[in-house]
């Protein structure tokens, strides 16, 4: 499945901000886009499993 993200990138520090369209219990961050995308991947996972446990 593919899910939407959306990105926005902190002023000072540079980091990347990310919260998933369809889950927005899952976010996270990332020092580059890369970083960020990997990240979200993790909590989207951990996000879908804890929605299977309930």
């Amino acid at each position: 499945m593919e899910y939407t993200i959306s990105i926005q990138k902190d002023a000072k520090s540079g980091w990347y901000c990310g919260q998933c369209v369809q889950l927005p219990a899952a976010i996270s961050q990332g020092e580059t886009l890369n970083e960020l995308m990997e990240n979200m991947k993790d909590s989207i996972s951990l996000v879908l499993e804890h929605n299977k446990e309930q």
